[in-house]
């Protein structure tokens, strides 16, 4: 198991969200969480949480339990991710499984809690991302391995709980930090001439920069819309900015 400081230099100098959440998987797994789920959406209204395809997922959850917990959309009637949505810092999910609240659980919910059960998703802790803005909201979901009891988490979380929430707060810090597509793909060149509107250039302008013309530029642009699903090219400047696809750096590992 690496050190807390370890880990954190790892973690803020990771160069692509593969690397960042490949060294968080690692180490939490030596807590004894081998599944986790993270969400973070930019989209977030009173009654929504966006456009799935909009979010950041990401989950070294097995296929079949994705499958079912968004595809069946059992995620909206989790009792956890109503309790991230409406707090922040770690909840152990024993709260989940106090008997005066699971009295009180609607069907949809026990649906879920039973889902759980079938799949060993039974022991383990959320955290729930401070938000700076009403629109955003990120959470993770830390599951431990199938045989460890929810006492023997509550153990394991007196002992390091703090460490595990400051390594979790720093590596979603530093993913909002990297660029990430999801399922929203550009191309070099759709990125490029959005970053040349970004910087204020006109149709013409950009034209005359890239010795493109000005039928192709507006080509590019629309496919840019299209690749990002907004109506104006104002909107994809301001999402591809949101998911950090403008002005990306070419690294070399």
């Amino acid at each position: 198991m690496r050190s807390l400081v370890d880990q954190l230099s790892r973690l803020t100098n990771a160069r692509s969200v593969e690397e960042l959440w490949k060294l968080h998987t690692e180490q939490m797994e030596n807590y004894g969480f081998d599944r986790l789920m993270y969400g973070y959406t930019r989209y977030r209204t009173s009654s929504s949480l966006g456009d799935p395809q909009d979010w950041v997922l990401l989950s070294s959850q097995t296929p079949e339990y994705m499958k079912v917990f968004f595809d069946e959309g059992y995620y909206y009637h989790a009792p956890m991710l109503k309790w991230a949505l409406a707090n922040d810092g770690a909840c152990s999910w024993r709260w989940m499984m106090d008997m005066g609240r699971i009295d009180n659980l609607t069907p949809s919910e026990l649906r879920v809690m039973e889902f759980n059960r079938k799949m060993k998703v039974t022991a383990g802790y959320t955290v729930s991302f401070r938000s700076i803005s009403e629109r955003t909201k990120a959470a993770i979901a830390l599951t431990a391995r199938p045989g460890i009891t929810q006492d023997t988490v509550e153990q394991t979380w007196a002992k390091h709980g703090d460490e595990i929430i400051v390594m979790n707060n720093v590596m979603h810090l530093k993913l909002l930090t990297l660029p990430y597509t999801g399922e929203r793909h550009l191309t070099k060149r759709q990125r490029e001439v959005l970053q040349w509107v970004g910087d204020g250039k006109t149709t013409q302008d950009i034209a005359v920069l890239l010795e493109l013309t000005p039928a192709t530029v507006e080509k590019h642009l629309r496919l840019a819309r299209e690749a990002l699903d907004v109506e104006t090219t104002a909107q994809a400047v301001l999402k591809a900015a949101f998911y950090n696809q403008m002005f990306v750096m070419d690294v070399e590992p």
